[in-house]
C-alpha cells in the first residue's frame, strides 16, 4: 500500500508542478474513495500535504520567473484570515453538513467548467477584452475583486481542501486574462502556501492528520513537483493549456459524480 501511496504523490505532485491544480481536487477523493481514509483525516492530511508539496513547487517556479507577487499577496490578504476564521468556525460549531458539502462541491464544479471554457477561448476573450477595455478591471478594482476572490478561497479550501488550485486557476484566469499558462500556475501554487499551510494547522489543531500517510505521500509528491514546475515553461503553451483544460474537467466530473 505504501507504494501506491508513493506513486498518487507523485502523479499529483506532476500534474499540481505543471498547471497549478490538481491537490486537493484530486488525493481528497483519491484517500477516500480508493484508499478508504476517512473524510476528516483525508482533507486535514490533504491540506498538509498541499502546503509542503506547493512550497517545493514555489521555489522552482520562481527560479523560471513565473509567479507574480503581487497578486499572491493580494490572493493572501483575503485567504488567510478567512482560513483562520473557517478554522475556529469548525472547531465550535462543528464540520458542514451533507447538503452544505454537496452545494460546495457542485458551485466548485460550475466554477472550474468556466475557467475550461477561459483556456479553451482564450484567444477569443483576449481579443474581445482588447476591443472592450473599459469591461476589463483595473487599478483598485481589480486589486478589491482579488482580496475578496481569496477570501472565498480561504473559506473553501478549509472546509473541504479543494479549490486552491481548481478555483485559484479561474479566477486568474477570469481576473488576469493576460497571464501565461505557466504563470497562471507558479502563482497559483505560490499563494496556495500559506493558505494551505494555515488550513492544516488548523485541522492539525481538529486531529485530523495523519503523519505517517502525509510522510509517505511526500516522498513521491516532492520530486513529482519538481519535474513539474521545470516542465511547466519549456511545455509549448497550447499544450499546457490543453494539459489544464483537461484536468479541470477531469476535477469537475469528480466533483459532480
Amino acid at each position: 500500500m505504501s507504494t501506491t501511496y508513493i506513486f498518487a504523490g507523485f502523479a499529483v505532485g506532476l500534474l499540481v508542478g505543471m498547471t497549478g491544480v490538481g491537490g486537493g481536487s484530486l488525493m481528497t477523493p483519491l484517500l477516500t474513495l480508493l484508499f478508504g481514509v476517512s473524510p476528516a483525516v483525508a482533507v486535514g492530511t490533504d491540506l498538509a500535504f498541499a502546503s509542503i508539496t506547493k512550497g517545493v513547487g514555489t521555489i522552482t517556479h520562481r527560479f523560471n520567473r513565473t509567479v507574480q507577487w503581487p497578486i499572491v499577496g493580494r490572493l493572501c490578504l483575503g485567504a488567510l484570515p478567512a482560513a483562520l476564521a473557517a478554522t475556529l468556525a469548525l472547531k465550535y460549531f462543528g464540520g458542514l453538513d451533507e447538503e452544505i458539502g454537496g452545494l460546495i462541491r457542485y458551485s466548485i464544479a460550475v466554477s472550474v467548467m468556466l475557467t475550461v471554457l477561459a483556456l479553451l477561448f482564450r484567444g477569443r476573450l483576449l481579443a474581445w477584452i482588447g476591443a472592450h477595455p473599459a469591461r476589463q478591471l483595473r487599478g483598485s478594482t481589480l486589486a478589491a475583486a482579488t482580496v475578496a476572490a481569496g477570501a472565498v478561497l480561504g473559506l473553501l479550501v478549509t472546509v473541504s481542501s479543494i479549490g486552491a488550485g481548481a478555483i485559484g486557476a479561474t479566477l486568474l484566469v477570469l481576473l488576469y486574462p493576460h497571464l501565461s499558462t505557466a504563470e497562471v500556475a507558479g502563482t497559483d501554487i505560490a499563494y496556495a502556501v500559506p493558505l494551505t499551510a494555515i488550513a492544516a494547522l488548523g485541522h492539525w489543531w481538529l486531529g485530523s492528520i495523519d503523519p505517517a500517510l502525509l510522510l509517505t505521500l511526500l516522498i513521491g509528491s516532492v520530486p513529482g513537483i519538481t519535474l513539474g514546475a521545470m516542465a511547466a515553461r519549456k511545455v509549448p503553451e497550447r499544450l499546457l493549456r490543453a494539459l489544464l483544460a483537461t484536468t479541470l474537467t477531469g476535477v469537475a466530473a469528480k466533483l459532480v459524480l
